[in-house]
């Protein structure tokens, strides 16, 4: 079980969508679908439950990116980013109902989309929670209960710390990290961070 941040790239542009794949890559999240059309992504959406879409507005001679937007707020309720090359005031104003997590425009560089997707992931987590549970309510409905060290890092990821944060806030290893995640991932029975969220939210809400 992979516990990185795991996200879908919609772009019809190959070689670009490519790119982004590369640079998503190369700082250390987890792209689990490439697509190019507003079915391929919808169909990955629900396949791959990803922590995230990056979404180009612009799918050959349709705005399909904001369909795919309206989408994912009406069912799958990840955070998203539109990353495209179109940024006049006519197209900000179409896509501003879809309340995105962050606008990127092309072309961009890596620490500009990491620090795009560190907050829009962070701000997710932060969206309607609840301020306080505890690991006694949620052991009463699970099979393996979840250790104090598990709830703690539990608490720290519905925070919306990355891997990284929650190592230097445990003084544990990353690798140590991943492993509490993938114990706290099989007893909620989820397999990433935003199931985990939306769980949560679910229970306590």
């Amino acid at each position: 079980m992979n516990t990185r941040i795991r996200i879908v790239v919609v772009e019809d542009e190959p070689l670009i969508a490519e790119d982004i794949r590369d640079t998503l890559t190369n700082i250390d999240y987890e792209v689990v679908a490439v697509v190019h059309t507003l079915e391929d992504a919808i169909e990955a959406l629900e396949i791959t439950n990803p922590d995230l879409a990056l979404l180009d507005i612009n799918l050959g001679d349709n705005l399909d990116g904001i369909t795919i937007a309206e989408a994912i707020n009406k069912k799958f309720f990840i955070p998203f980013l539109y990353l495209t090359s179109y940024s006049s005031k006519q197209i900000i104003e179409k896509v501003k109902h879809t309340k995105p997590m962050g606008y990127i425009v092309k072309p961009f560089n890596e620490g500009e989309l990491f620090t795009n997707i560190e907050i829009a992931i962070y701000n997710h987590a932060q969206r309607n929670k609840p301020t306080y549970f505890t690991r006694d309510y949620l052991n009463q409905n699970l099979q393996a209960d979840i250790t104090e060290k598990e709830f703690q890092i539990l608490q720290d990821l519905y925070e919306g710390s990355t891997n990284k944060q929650l190592a230097e806030k445990h003084f544990l290893s990353v690798n140590t990290i991943k492993s509490h995640l993938k114990n706290i991932y099989l007893k909620l029975n989820c397999h990433s961070r935003t199931e985990v969220i939306k769980l949560l939210r679910t229970k306590l809400g």
